[in-house]
C-alpha cells in the first residue's frame, strides 16, 4: 500500500473506531478520536465551557436576585410606608440637626411630592 492509501484508511479508521495506522504506527482509536485537532481542540472546548457556566451561574444568581427582591405584597404596596428621604429626614430630626418644626414641613413637603 502507498502512504496516501495509509492516510485514507487512517482517516476513515478514524470514524469508525478500530485499528488504524498513524504516522506508521498501528494504533488503536474509539469513534472521533484521531481528528487532529491538536491543543486547538482543548483550548476551545476549555473555553466554551467556561462560557457556558459563567452563563449558567449568572443566570442562576440573577433569577435568585429577582425573585427575593422586595416587592409590594397585598399588604404593604409600593408608595406607601417610609420613603428613604423620610428616614434620613427622622435621623437628622433624631440627631438633632433640624428642630421639630422643620421635620414637620420638611416631611410635610416629601409626602405631598410622592
Amino acid at each position: 500500500m502507498s502512504p496516501v492509501d495509509d492516510r485514507i484508511r487512517s482517516s476513515t479508521n478514524a470514524f469508525r473506531g478500530g485499528v488504524h495506522l498513524h504516522r506508521g504506527k498501528e494504533l488503536m482509536t474509539m469513534m472521533w478520536y484521531d481528528t487532529d485537532w491538536g491543543w486547538g481542540g482543548w483550548a476551545l472546548m476549555t473555553v466554551g465551557m467556561v462560557l457556558f457556566w459563567v452563563v449558567v451561574i449568572t443566570a442562576v444568581v440573577l433569577a435568585v436576585r429577582y425573585l427575593a427582591s422586595p416587592r409590594g405584597t397585598a399588604a404593604n404596596p409600593p408608595g406607601y410606608g417610609p420613603t428613604r428621604a423620610e428616614d434620613v429626614l427622622a435621623e437628622r430630626f433624631a440627631r438633632g440637626e433640624i428642630d421639630e418644626d422643620q421635620y414637620r414641613r420638611h416631611l410635610a413637603l416629601i409626602r405631598e411630592n410622592r
